[in-house]
């Protein structure tokens, strides 16, 4: 196992005492090892888990040509591109009940969505343009030979790879590798997180508060950013600022999980002892990253027997807890649990509905309302911006995210936001 002072070493621009997100975000990459364990589940089990195979289909889907519309399914060659042609009906093909028969010259038959086209036929006329005399079908001038008619195997092929390990199986996933009558799958086992927060000044809620406490909201907001990642959860609780207590809690995390998450005791001047018992346990780097919210941040492992869990510390203040979550641990741990695609929510232009400031020198991440205003999207912040004001948070849509070396923003300048319906 390469330490990870090594790896990260190397990237450019590592500085651990003024690091960019960017590169805070690369140095977290270079150090993942993604989970190699997985187990065989039942589809529809399967929904929010990773795939770890390759779905190769063994049918071609559709299995056979068949009909987009309905209509009429006839021969290209029959059709005049001058004048109306008269074909006589010889039978009706319907979605599961095929015609048994074959189109002859101068035949069609009546077929509707899905039906499996009849030997003979290529085409099929919609019957919103024919005419009907009888027995004959009237077919008009100008119809295109092997219009509406879907091939087989236009969806997916037969030994083709309909979907890539990595991939998550959501709805539509989940679908496609039931049409293939796919039983069961092979998936990454779920990842393990255990995460608790640090320091004697909280109080768990539903309890009288101290004189000088206050109520651990931490952990709340940790357990609704991670339960929809469909990982498994552990909740280890409050820990207080006692090194032997934090000992067993590294410890016991480290036991049970790929993952650790901690919050508080790692900002300058309270986090001496902390950084020593994690340097005592594994490998871990401490970080000031160029951000605002959340510049103090450890990463790194921490090792029980075997095992090296990544551990990421966040700091204690509330938002600066949800913003290094979804800028940096989000992200690692979907990656960790064996995603392949780019977890991250993608930035949207839009224009700023006042003035921000803003310092060059850092990205901050501002808790903002996207809006639509007079045919264009803007953005406004939800006001006092401190690391401590979780309101702020809760009336926000979006973060507001202020490149690195930007200054203050003008009213009616593009800016970029994040959106948290994307994070979650």
């Amino acid at each position: 196992m390469k330490p990870l002072a090594k790896v990260v070493s190397c990237l450019d621009g590592y500085d651990p005492d003024a690091l960019p997100v960017d590169t805070a975000r690369a140095a977290i990459r270079a150090c993942l090892e993604p989970l190699r364990e997985s187990e065989r589940v039942g589809t529809r089990d399967a929904l929010g888990r990773v795939l770890a195979e390759d779905i190769v289909p063994a049918i071609n889907v559709p299995a056979h040509h068949n009909s987009a519309m309905d209509g009429w399914a006839l021969r290209g060659a029959d059709l005049l591109a001058d004048r109306e042609v008269a074909l006589k009906e010889a039978g009706t093909a319907l979605a599961g009940r095929p015609f048994r028969g074959e189109v002859g010259p101068g035949q069609c038959v009546r077929i509707m969505t899905g039906a499996v086209m009849p030997r003979g036929a290529d085409t099929v006329v919609i019957q919103e343009v024919v005419r009907r005399d009888g027995n004959r079908v009237l077919v008009p001038a100008g119809q295109k030979a092997g219009q509406n008619v879907r091939a087989a195997g236009e969806d997916i092929q037969a030994g083709v790879a309909a979907l890539k390990a990595g991939n998550l199986v959501r709805a539509a996933e989940l679908g496609l590798i039931a049409s293939l009558g796919i039983a069961d799958i092979i998936v990454k086992r779920r990842l393990r997180v255990a995460y608790f927060s640090t320091g004697d000044e909280l109080t768990a809620i539903g309890k009288p508060l101290p004189q000088g406490a206050i109520y651990d909201s931490n952990r709340y907001t940790l357990h609704a950013m991670l339960a929809p990642l469909g990982m498994d959860v552990t909740d280890m609780g409050v820990v207080r600022d006692d090194p032997a207590k934090l000992e067993t809690a590294f410890r016991s995390a480290a036991a049970k999980a790929d993952a650790v998450i901690t919050t508080g005791g790692v900002s300058v001047g309270e986090a001496d002892f902390v950084k020593q018992l994690m340097g005592k346990l594994g490998e871990v780097l401490f970080w000031k990253i160029a951000m605002r919210p959340g510049r103090p941040m450890a990463f790194g492992r921490i090792g029980a027997g075997r095992r090296a869990p990544f551990l990421f510390g966040l700091p204690g203040n509330p938002v600066a807890v949800m913003v290094t979550f979804h800028q940096f641990v989000r992200e690692a741990l979907l990656l960790l649990a064996g995603r392949g695609d780019d977890c991250r929510a993608p930035l949207l232009p839009v224009q700023a509905a006042h003035a921000m400031r803003k310092v060059p020198g850092r990205t901050e991440y501002q808790r903002g309302v996207v809006f639509r205003e007079a045919g264009h999207w803007k953005a406004r912040t939800t006001g006092q911006q401190g690391s401590g004001v979780l309101r702020s948070m809760s009336e926000a849509n979006c973060y507001i995210v202020l490149e690195h070396e930007r200054g203050t923003v003008q009213p009616g300048e593009p800016v970029q936001v994040q959106l948290f319906e994307g994070l979650e």
